[in-house]
């Protein structure tokens, strides 16, 4: 509905409703943002060496301004999507809010100014690393991966991966281990994390024709992969202390968490869900992913802090 009450976004047949900054703000899908703005925060002070407080935050500035842009570009192309999914429809686009070319014209501009600024202000390592997660969402992922594979969430996940790498090269300027590492922990938790949720939302991912895996392959081949993830993810998430780029802190609370979401895909993974079930296994478990993320890249902050301040020396 729109703010007059006429259905999908029909004005009276005046068109969209001139668009407020509530939806400019809601194109750069501020729930996501804050995650990529953390793990690349993470990233950041977890790395070795020291970068000047106004580089790094110019850094974290340039890589939200990415983020933003990458999901107002992402509701450009997917408005048709969106317009039929119900988690989705209130969205500026479909709901009649914006018009299609704001949204492109403001994701254009944010992802641009994001690499110029890194580039100029930063590095030029980062601003190409920002420039590879713009096109790997809003054109590989978005156009190619998702209207077209069952395994769009599996590829894909290399677009929420990027920000504790690039925040990482933002003081280093180069890539080691450890930020392959980060890199890795959050590609091999983007699938159990959205198949969690796709689990129980299925049936708007089929009324919208995206192959998700519940909606192409079944719930049953759907839950066997989350476990088979989480198990992969667990040894994952304990490798930055393995070869030593965490200390025990981190190392610690990496095993804690990652026992604590393996025991919650377990009845996920195992048991068959019914006609009109709750699916509380599954919602707990999407819930849970999102505490796990934060809290293992707070772990991981601590961690260094730990060692620089000589807590436990």
């Amino acid at each position: 509905m729109s703010r007059t009450g006429v259905p999908s976004g029909v004005t009276a047949g005046f068109g969209p409703l001139p668009a407020e900054w509530r939806d400019f703000f809601a194109l750069t899908k501020p729930r996501v943002m804050s995650l990529v703005i953390f793990t690349a925060l993470c990233g950041l002070i977890a790395a070795p060496g020291s970068v000047h407080p106004v580089i790094g935050f110019t850094a974290i500035f340039a890589i939200a301004m990415a983020a933003g842009g990458s999901g107002a570009l992402n509701m450009w192309l997917e408005a048709d999507i969106d317009a039929q999914m119900k988690r989705t429809a209130t969205r500026p686009i479909p709901s009649g809010r914006m018009r299609r070319e704001d949204a492109r014209d403001f994701g254009v501009l944010l992802a641009g100014s994001a690499v110029l600024i890194m580039g100029l202000a930063v590095h030029w390592l980062a601003a190409v690393l920002l420039l590879v997660s713009v096109l790997y969402y809003a054109v590989f992922y978005t156009l190619w991966l998702k209207p077209r594979t069952p395994q769009n969430i599996v590829i894909g996940g290399g677009a929420g991966a990027f920000p504790p790498l690039i925040g990482w090269v933002a003081v280093t300027g180069q890539i080691t281990a450890m930020p392959l590492l980060l890199f890795a922990i959050i590609f091999l938790w983007t699938p159990p994390h959205f198949w969690a949720l796709a689990l129980f939302v299925k049936s708007d991912y089929a009324r919208a024709g995206i192959p998700m895996m519940p909606v192409v392959r079944g719930e049953g081949p759907t839950r066997r992969q989350i476990l088979a993830y989480a198990l992969v993810l667990a040894p994952a998430a304990l490798a930055p202390w393995w070869i030593g780029g965490a200390g025990g802190i981190y190392g610690v609370s990496a095993a804690l968490l990652s026992v604590t979401f393996v025991a919650l895909s377990v009845p996920v993974g195992l048991r068959r869900a019914g006609p009109g079930d709750a699916m509380l296994p599954e919602k707990r478990l999407f819930k849970f992913s999102i505490l796990y993320l934060f809290a293992l890249f707070a772990a991981l902050v601590i961690d260094r802090l730990a060692a620089q301040q000589g807590w436990f020396a």
